[in-house]
């Protein structure tokens, strides 16, 4: 899709859209406002500057939109809409041994119980076993530590998603 598609859509459609590269209603709402946008400049810096001024629970809720990494049945049907985009990249999974999916599990499963939230990192050209190294290095964080982490890489993604849908 081009800029001026993009600034031509419905609000719903819009909203649709932008969702799909970030789950924070919140951001999205913001975001509608910008449009139409005059350079895809203005769309990435204005989603970062918006992302920077939400609140935790925005971005808890953006993280919620997200399977976890290695949870292929997650993705196959509660994330349907934006499926296509997490399973490519998610795809350092792919050829992952059992073991190392085991131990993606049982961390995501300690992640989850420490901080509230599923582990959250921009896979984009990672393999398994580095994302459970990023796992692992992030599990001693402190919870005000790790929420500005977790925010970080979902940045990381938006802004990858913005691109792909500009792309598109």
């Amino acid at each position: 899709m081009t800029l001026s598609e993009l600034n031509e859509l419905s609000g719903a459609e819009l909203r649709a859209a932008l969702t799909t590269c970030c789950g924070s209603s919140n951001w999205v709402a913001e975001m509608v406002k910008i449009f139409p946008a005059d350079s895809r400049e203005t769309v990435t810096r204005q989603a970062e500057i918006i992302w920077f001024g939400c609140s935790e629970t925005d971005w808890k809720e953006a993280f919620e939109q997200h399977p976890k990494i290695g949870d292929i049945d997650s993705l196959r049907s509660k994330y349907a809409n934006t499926r296509k985009w997490a399973s490519g990249e998610q795809s350092g999974v792919a050829g992952a041994s059992e073991t190392i999916l085991e131990r993606l599990s049982e961390g995501n499963r300690l992640y989850e119980a420490k901080f509230g939230y599923i582990f959250i990192v921009c896979a984009t050209g990672k393999s398994a076993e580095e994302m459970l190294a990023i796992l692992e290095s992030r599990l001693p964080h402190s919870p005000g530590e790790e929420i500005l982490v977790a925010m970080q890489e979902q940045n990381k993604i938006t802004k990858i998603r913005l691109d792909k849908l500009l792309m598109a």
